[in-house]
């Protein structure tokens, strides 16, 4: 314990209940105490710290002033929930965030009963908090009961297309509900476009600050004998900037801007307006990033997601590289790509260093393209970009991408324009759990006419599945790789197209024949060298294509075997699938033939390695092998429990 901050007033707050009798300036001292915590516990664990430190006096201000958990708070995202996790009954675990069988790194309905609503995506906050209000007006939750509903959404995550639905919706419904809009000029990436804009400018300049008694509550709440003179500046500073006038339009109470780091002003404006809001009510408050640890202010995406690290120095502790990450690789052949062709151009919805395509950007700025947190419209956006001649690869995380289904259908696939679709993070991530999974994009691609869906089996792969991508016009395609490291095998100088819906044989064996599509191939090898041992040698080959199968190869291994198992990083309804319908459209299981796909299990599988994950899931080396003495009869012994 001995390397644990001196925490002297957290240490008495077990839960919010213990904040209320705490002073105004034991409050400002708690805040202290839980940025130290939060900086602590995150250097151990690793995880989202930046966003948390610029909500603590927040967080502290909310708990101490609303009754948790009768009053409903939802975090957006959720990034930012780690201080609400400590002052919420869970401090005694938050060294085991996003570890197996630890806390997750996000609210979780089921972790506590302070967390209301589960989040990881975006932008969901404000339509969950309306739904609470709403609920609690019906008489919702008789044996609990609903009191206030408040959402804390970022100004990244308020630029989405859905939170403007929410807000119009809660407008016209006129509902007691409270949005406080976390204003800290940076989400993943620096936010861009027009909102963002609008928001920076309500506080770029100086009058702000000579106007702080508009700050202090929304007109209407205040009491009479101050409500002149509050309207008074509140006036001025609408004519000077802004103001609120886009949140008034759509039927809210305007508060703002407030410091949000100023324990004062946090607790004087939600002291009011719990006493005295009779309906909608947007709070903005300023915030930065980051706050109060030196490093994350000072990093260019204000310590966002970070590994272990020294508190002290705030240097990370990452193990070395053994090979380069798929992200980089794809961000290398992009720009290598590019270089050539002039048409190619790249689109994200706020994950630019993420999805590597910072590095795109600092080569090819006017053909880069972050849309914000809109999945929706990039995928629109790239679906003009492409009837308009040009390349677009419309590059986003698997579940992210999910967000704008219904536009890869009917912007993209049904039109059958050249869409190339780059799908990072695919299969199962690690320590940020089922909601960042990406487990559904091939099922959820491969089905739809025109699409063309391709999944690297290493690094080199990837490389050409982009040269692939760029030189098919025929219509959408898209190529799946997963987060982290590739295997470390020797990179060719530039890729080379293949043929579409053509597969590879990797070693030819007998009896049983393993067709892989993704990266659990180098599992397949693994599994194979101990089968080789017990005298099975399998035939292995890699699919590369889910859509269009390779039909050739896969009659092919069905004709020649007693057993054909396929292998995936992804959910029922993908690969396999589809390959059970060629083999049972062909009649080819009337021959005998034994088939057992391998896919991920009917479940969302919590945070743990990604190890640790495809264990639970049943898709590594071992696995493998059990399967195929499983389907050849073959006596087996649980290696796992040897070891």
């Amino acid at each position: 314990m001995s390397d644990r901050p001196h925490t002297p007033v957290l240490d008495r707050v077990k839960t919010p209940d213990d904040m209320k009798g705490l002073s105004d300036r034991e409050l400002v001292a708690l805040a202290r105490d839980l940025r130290a915590e939060t900086i602590s516990a995150v250097s151990v664990t690793g995880g989202h710290l930046g966003a948390g430190l610029g909500v603590v006096e927040l967080t502290v201000a909310l708990h101490a002033v609303f009754d948790a958990p009768r009053d409903r708070i939802i975090w957006d995202v959720s990034h930012q929930c780690y201080p609400h996790k400590i002052l919420t009954g869970r401090r005694d675990r938050i060294r085991t965030l996003r570890m197996k069988d630890g806390l997750s790194g996000f609210t979780k309905r089921s972790e506590s009963p302070y967390d209301p609503f589960g989040a990881a995506h975006s932008s969901t906050s404000i339509s969950a908090a309306l739904g609470f209000a709403v609920a609690r007006d019906l008489g919702g939750a008789p044996e609990h009961g609903i009191g206030d509903a408040i959402a804390v959404i970022g100004d990244g995550a308020i630029s989405a297309g859905m939170a403007f639905e929410a807000l119009n919706n809660a407008g016209h419904l006129k509902k007691r509900l409270i949005v406080i809009l976390n204003d800290n000029e940076m989400s993943i990436a620096p936010p861009t476009g027009a909102m963002s804009s609008y928001l920076n400018r309500l506080y770029a300049g100086a009058p702000f600050q000579e106007f702080k008694a508009a700050a202090k509550g929304a007109v209407s709440l205040l009491p009479p004998p101050f409500q002149e003179g509050a309207k008074r500046a509140k006036d001025i500073l609408k004519h000077m900037t802004i103001g609120g006038t886009l949140f008034e339009e759509l039927g809210f109470s305007y508060v703002g801007p407030i410091d949000g780091h100023d324990m004062e002003q946090l607790l004087s404006v939600l002291r009011t307006v719990k006493a005295r809001a009779d309906g909608p009510i947007l709070i903005h408050a300023i915030t930065k990033k980051g706050k109060g640890y030196a490093p994350a202010e000072g990093a260019a995406d204000k310590g966002h997601a970070t590994a272990k690290f020294d508190v002290v120095s705030g240097a990370q502790k990452k193990a070395p590289s053994n090979a380069p990450t798929y992200t980089n690789v794809f961000a290398e052949t992009l720009i290598d790509e590019a270089e050539r062709d002039s048409r190619i151009v790249a689109v994200t919805a706020a994950m630019p260093s993420g999805t590597g395509l910072d590095k795109f950007a600092k080569r090819f700025a006017a053909r880069t393209f972050d849309v914000a947190i809109a999945e929706q419209h990039g995928v629109t956006f790239c679906a003009g970009l492409a009837a308009g001649g040009m390349k677009p690869f419309c590059t986003m995380y698997s579940t992210f991408l999910q967000r704008g289904y219904d536009q890869v259908v009917h912007d993209v696939a049904l039109q059958n324009l050249p869409v190339r679709f780059a799908i990072d993070r695919a299969g199962l991530v690690g320590a940020d759990g089922a909601t960042h999974a990406g487990a559904y994009d091939t099922a959820y691609l491969s089905n739809l006419p025109n699409m063309v869906v391709m999944a690297a089996a290493d690094e080199a792969e990837l490389r050409h599945m982009v040269a692939t991508a760029v030189a098919h016009d025929s219509g959408p395609i898209a190529f799946r790789f997963p987060r982290g490291e590739g295997v470390g095998v020797e990179l060719p100088e530039r890729g080379v197209p293949l043929e579409i819906g053509k597969g590879r044989i990797i070693a030819e064996g007998s009896r049983v024949a393993i067709l892989s599509f993704g990266t659990r191939l180098a599992e397949v090898r693994e599994a194979c060298e101990a089968l080789t041992a017990r005298g099975i040698t399998p035939t292995v080959a890699d699919a590369r294509f889910a859509k269009p199968l390779d039909r050739d190869l896969i009659l092919r291994l069905a004709a020649e075997h007693e057993a054909l198992i396929t292998i995936e990083e992804g959910a029922v309804g993908g690969f396999g699938s589809h390959v059970a319908q060629l083999l049972s459209e062909e009649g080819v299981f009337d021959t005998g033939l034994k088939f057992r796909s391998m896919v991920l299990p009917d479940t969302f599988i919590d945070q743990a390695s990604p190890r640790d994950m495809y264990d639970i899931a049943g898709l590594n080396a071992p696995d493998i092998e059990a399967k195929v003495l499983s389907v050849l009869g073959v006596a087996q012994i649980d290696r796992r429990a040897q070891s």
